[in-house]
């Protein structure tokens, strides 16, 4: 899809689809890497995980014994095993040339953010209706005066199998809540105008993180999807509090680069650097929502 024809999607409805742009080894290798990780996660191995019953950071690792997981946190921190298989997926072509599409932007100006995976739990679970960055408690005032800054970041989700998990109400990233979406009950089912985001393995979906949307957790159905976000130098402070409160900041600068390709290097440590130059800069963020 041409660039403009991505800008304006994704600024008309808030969220596009790109199939299909993982090679069949591509998704092979990206599938076991996410199994053997998501092994370790529910084997409490690898204590980086969102926990069921809980929707924004942070989590304690050990609730998930009672509750299981939805999520695995960090799949770039160096102490991951896979962390260089999804160095390679976070860095490649086939997501930043359609992130700095989105952001028209270049390589210079690309900030690493987030990479993590969303998974399915052992029981059912569904997440809120929210906006990622604005409070439900949030004015029509407030919502437009937060919806109208620049989008300073690209959000991805990568299905590695097919994946009906993201509902959203196209559009929403631009208005303020109508008065039948800020009266809706927090899992209401059939929020007018909703729609399911469909992915097939390989098919990633770029989104708005500030779209009405939700999460829908089927435990009968197997998901690993990545997760991840990247951001723009523009975006300095307003982007600190959603990157670092998810703990980036405690293992970033021991990141290891050395297995991508000369170009993917040079790329991904411009970016880390100014990851840790933000980290650096904005100090203490805080949480989004501690009790949710």
């Amino acid at each position: 899809m041409p660039t403009p024809t991505l800008r304006h999607q994704l600024q008309t409805d808030g969220f596009v689809i790109q199939r299909s742009i993982l090679s069949p080894s591509q998704l092979t290798q990206l599938r076991a890497a996410a199994a053997r990780t998501t092994a370790l996660a529910r084997s409490g191995a690898w204590p980086h995980v969102r926990t069921v019953g809980k929707q924004f950071p942070p989590w304690t690792a050990s609730d998930a014994a009672a509750h299981g997981i939805w999520g695995v946190q960090g799949l770039l921190n160096p102490e991951l095993p896979d962390a260089p298989t999804f160095a390679e997926s976070y860095f490649s072509d086939q997501i930043l040339d359609v992130a700095k599409a989105l952001l028209a932007c270049g390589d210079g100006e690309l900030v690493m953010e987030l990479y993590n995976m969303l998974v399915r739990p052992s029981s059912d679970f569904e997440l809120r209706w929210h906006r990622d960055d604005i409070a439900a408690s949030a004015s029509a005032e407030e919502e437009m005066r937060r919806l109208g800054e620049p989008e300073w970041h690209a959000q991805w989700n990568l299905a590695l199998f097919e994946d009906e998990s993201l509902i959203v109400v196209p559009g929403s990233h631009r208005r303020a809540r109508t008065e039948a979406e800020r009266n809706a009950a927090p899992f209401e089912s059939d929020m007018p105008g909703q729609l399911v985001v469909k992915l097939g393995p390989g098919d990633v979906v770029f989104y708005n993180n500030n779209i009405l949307h939700r999460g829908k957790y089927d435990a009968s159905r197997e998901r690993m999807s990545l997760h991840g976000s990247v951001g723009h130098v523009g975006g300095s402070k307003l982007r600190a509090r959603n990157v670092l409160q998810h703990g980036v900041g405690s293992w970033v600068d021991r990141c290891d680069f050395s297995g991508l390709d000369e170009k993917q290097r040079e790329r991904a440590e411009a970016m880390r650097a100014r990851l840790v130059k933000l980290g650096r800069e904005s100090g203490d963020v805080g949480y989004f929502s501690l009790t949710e």
